[in-house]
This record gives C-alpha cells, structure tokens and sequence, in this order.
C-alpha cells in the first residue's frame, strides 16, 4: 500500500516535512512501518500550493529514495498547504499518470487503498464518470477513477456527501460482479483552503491514518505549533505527539482545527 502526508499551517520548506523527520515519507518509501509492503518504489508525487490557486505538481516514475531532484526542489519550495505521495502499485503500471496526487482545476486528491477486483469492474466504475469529466482522465488507476466520481459527485460543493454518494455507488458494482476482495480507503482532497479525509473499508481493515500538531518552522522563522499533518504513519517515535483517526471517519482540517465525525456510506 502507499503512503502519503498532507499538511496544513505557515509556510514551510517541503523537505523539513518530506526528507528530515526521523520516519519521513521518503524513509517511508523504503521502510514502510505500517503497510503491507514496505517499500513504496512505484513512482511518487508531490502537490503544492503557491501564489495561484491552482496548484502546482510534480510526479515522477523514480523511487522518491532516488530521485535528487524531488530533494532540490523540496529545499527551494515553500507552501502552507501540500501534498505527497509514494507509490505502492496495486496492479496498473508505473507511469507519470498514475502517479498522485490528482489535480482538477483548484483541487487535489491521493489516496492509499484498493478497490477490490478493481479490473472486474473497471469499465463500469469509468461508465459512472460524468462525459465532461471522463476526457480529463489520463491514467489507468483506480485512484484517478475514484478522483472523478468524487468530482462528479460534487466534491467541490460538500466534500463529504461526494465521499458518501461515490463510496455507496461502488459497493453494489462491486457486490454485482460477486467480489469478496474489500474496499479499502485512506484518501485526501482539498481545495487549498481545506483538507477533507477519510478513514473507510467494507472489512474494517483500512490503511492506517494519523494525525498530528507539528512544530516546524516556517519560513519567516517562527515556529506554527498549530500547524497540521494528516499522514499514513507518524513522522517520528514521539507517539504523545500523534493520533490515529479509528476507522469509518470522516477528517476535516482548516484553520489549524481538525474536526473527526462519523462516516456512513449512502446515496
């Protein structure tokens, strides 16, 4: 499975967050504590907002562990609100376009997670796409496919219906084709101004999911206590510091508060 983070607070360098804690995403990338894999080499990714409200991203097919200009750029940007991602494959190949995070117009979006017996009902679930938004579909993940159902589904107007309506409409697909293999969802999306995230799986079996109030320091030199991260696994062994978010939970992050409610499935 993958592994990803997520931060919200003042500005930061992205390799304070990315290379420098103790358990960072890109010892992650290689030495997973928390997944089935440990090694995270299917290509990674990073998504990150600037001065524009359309984000900026940058992915690639190198493992995140190898790749020294995902190191130079991280040192020389900066942003209040990121994302990053490496790659654990599920099935489809390693390419750029598989690669998180997703990006529609304002939005970004990762997750960590399958859907079971995905490739048996592939062509429905990409059916279920809205037309307007099924020529922006560039991969072949399950993810991206997941994004535009999101999207579709009116992610940018209640985060957390879109999350309901797409979640409801793929479990009967999935019922239908007669899969035992689970739906299994660690995801995030925002919009610049929020994250939205959930915790969910049809075997109570998610990916696991933390999150944390971080004390880096920005780049204006002063340290952002509020600051939050939600990720796969804590970024070091200070376990006070770090809560994991139970399963079937819904997250939202804005303004330094983190809010956690229950999430049901439903159209």
């Amino acid at each position: 499975m993958c592994r990803w983070i997520a931060y919200s607070g003042r500005p930061i360098y992205l390799d304070d967050a990315l290379f420098k804690p103790e358990n960072s995403l890109i010892h992650q990338s290689l030495h997973a504590s928390r997944a089935l894999s440990a090694t995270n080499g299917d290509g990674f990714g990073v998504g990150w907002y600037g001065t524009r409200s359309r984000p900026g991203i940058f992915r690639d097919v190198r493992p995140a562990w190898n790749d020294e200009n995902l190191l130079s750029m991280s040192e020389q940007v900066s942003s209040a609100l990121f994302f990053a991602h490496v790659r654990h494959s599920t099935g489809t190949s390693t390419s750029r376009t598989n690669c998180h995070p997703f990006r529609h117009d304002n939005w970004l979006f990762m997750h960590n997670g399958q859907i079971g017996g995905y490739e048996r009902i592939r062509r429905q679930l990409d059916m279920m796409i809205a037309p307007d938004l099924y020529g922006l579909r560039e991969g072949t993940t399950d993810s991206e496919a997941l994004f535009y159902l999101l999207v579709g589904n009116g992610l940018m107007e209640d985060a957390q219906t879109a999350f309901e309506k797409t979640i409801a409409a793929i479990l009967p697909a999935m019922d239908e084709a007669g899969i035992t293999e689970p739906l299994r969802i660690t995801a995030a999306a925002t919009d610049g101004e929020q994250i939205f995230a959930i915790r969910y799986s049809s075997d109570r079996q998610a990916p696991s999911l933390f999150y944390g109030h971080t004390a880096f320091t920005g780049v204006d030199g002063d340290v952002d206590k509020g600051a939050v991260i939600i990720l796969s696994e804590p970024l070091d062994s200070e376990s006070g510091k770090w809560v994991e978010i139970p399963e079937g939970q819904f997250v939202v992050v804005g303004g330094g508060a983190v809010s956690i409610a229950p999430f049901v499935a439903r159209m």
